[in-house]
C-alpha cells in the first residue's frame, strides 16, 4: 500500500518532503518561541538547545529531500556541535558581542551541557523523521 494516497509506490517526490521539511522548521521555530514565552532559566535554554538542532535537522532535509533520517540527524549534529566548539575562539565571542545576528548563530559562550541537549534534539528528530518518512524497507540479499 502506497505512503501517500495516488501514488504507485513508496517514494515521494522531494517536492513535497520539502514542504514538510519547510512546515517542521516553522512549527520548530514557534515552538522554541513559544517556549521563551513560558519557560524560563534551564527549561527554556536546554528546550532550545534541542529545538535549535530539531531546526537544523529540519533545513537539512529541506536542502537534501531524500537524505536519510540517521544521516540528518547526525549532520544536525554535527553542525551544533561545531557551532558550540566556535564559541571556544576569541574571535567568535568578539564578534557575538558586537552583532545580535552573530549571536543569535552562534552563540557566545560554550557551555559543555548545550552538546547533551544538542544530542536530545537530534534523536528527537532522527524518532520523527524515521516516523513519517517515506522509507522504503530495505531488501536483503543473500540467505536470512
Amino acid at each position: 500500500m502506497p505512503l501517500i494516497p495516488g501514488t504507485n509506490d513508496r517514494s515521494v517526490e522531494p517536492a513535497r518532503i520539502r514542504l514538510a521539511a519547510a512546515v517542521a522548521a516553522v512549527v520548530t521555530v514557534g515552538a522554541g518561541l513559544g517556549l521563551r514565552a513560558v519557560a524560563t532559566g534551564s527549561v527554556a535554554k536546554y528546550g532550545g538547545d534541542a529545538l535549535h538542532t530539531v531546526l537544523i535537522l529540519a533545513l537539512v532535509v529541506l536542502v537534501a529531500p531524500r537524505v536519510m533520517p540517521l544521516t540528518a540527524a547526525g549532520s544536525a549534529l554535527a553542525i551544533s556541535w561545531g557551532v558550540e566548539f566556535l564559541q571556544l575562539s576569541e574571535m567568535t565571542a568578539e564578534l557575538s558581542q558586537r552583532s545580535a545576528v552573530t549571536r543569535l548563530v552562534v552563540g557566545s559562550t560554550f557551555n559543555p551541557p548545550d552538546l547533551f541537549w544538542y544530542a536530545v534534539g537530534a534523536t528527537a528528530g532522527w524518532l520523527v523523521h524515521t516516523s513519517v518518512g517515506p522509507y522504503p524497507a530495505r531488501r536483503r540479499t543473500g540467505p536470512s
